[in-house]
């Protein structure tokens, strides 16, 4: 059964969805593998604040990654458009919660 959450970006409520479909959409999608994506990100930002971020291009593109496949699965229609600017810090520790 999938799960979903509603995530706070920019002052407007999203809703997410996690579910077995997750995987197969993310690797076909962009040839990589979730899981792994997934302890790749936790392990940057664990313990770590906005000020000390160790999260470099390729770890942003992932999260912009999953962060759209999980977004589309639950309403699919427009993504990043709607947003302005947002913090990777706040968003991504929810994501990862979702999926776990």
């Amino acid at each position: 059964m999938a799960v979903t959450k509603i995530i706070e970006i920019d002052g407007k409520p999203v809703e997410f969805k996690a579910s077995a479909a997750i995987p197969r959409i993310y690797r076909n999608k962009f040839g990589r593998d979730v899981y792994k994506d997934l302890m790749v990100l936790n392990d940057a930002i664990k313990d770590q604040d906005e000020a000390a971020s160790m999260l470099d291009g390729f770890s942003l593109e992932m999260f912009e990654d999953l962060s759209f496949v999980m977004y589309c699965a639950a309403h699919p229609d427009e993504w990043l458009d709607q947003f302005n600017t947002f913090s990777v810090y706040q968003i991504l520790p929810e994501l990862i919660d979702l999926w776990a």
